[in-house]
């Protein structure tokens, strides 16, 4: 049943992805804008990654908006508290990452002048944990405190 159900979920996306018309990799708005806010939102995630890896995992979780959505194994887990509960438990030993964090093939796209999709590979080395690497893929919004997660898939 499980499996019946990811594969009605991945038949869902793709035939949504097949509607869209517009190629997600080209700016919505002025290509200015998008240059700005790209830049912003980069930026954020670097400080994300920094803030990890000093164990300081309230500034790597600034980026989530308080209604973010994170997306288990076991379905979504909305709100910031239940993901950084998850993170201290998976991640983190006396307040300190078991392991560094590092990102590679970022990728950003606008969606439209305040939505913009990232995407890409994290990795989860040294310690005395097996390396770890995976895909993400972040939904950003702008809000009135900025560009903020308000989905993240990382698998």
């Amino acid at each position: 049943m499980r499996k019946a159900g990811f594969l009605a979920c991945l038949c869902l996306a793709t035939a949504l992805l097949a509607s869209c018309e517009k190629q997600l990799d080209e700016p919505s708005g002025p290509a200015s804008t998008w240059v700005a806010d790209e830049a912003e939102i980069r930026a954020m995630v670097q400080t994300s990654m920094e803030a990890f890896n000093r164990g300081d995992l309230s500034d790597h979780l600034a980026i989530y908006d308080p209604a973010v959505t994170f997306m288990t194994a076991n379905g979504p887990r909305p709100g910031v508290a239940p993901i950084e509960a998850s993170f201290r438990e998976h991640y983190f030993r006396d307040g300190l990452p078991k392991q560094q964090l590092s990102f590679e093939q970022v990728a950003a796209r606008s969606l439209a002048p305040d939505v913009a999709l990232v995407t890409g590979r994290f990795l989860l080395s040294g310690g005395e944990e097996k390396d770890h690497s995976g895909w993400f893929t972040l939904v950003w919004v702008r809000t009135p405190v900025g560009w903020r997660a308000m989905h993240d898939h990382s698998s």
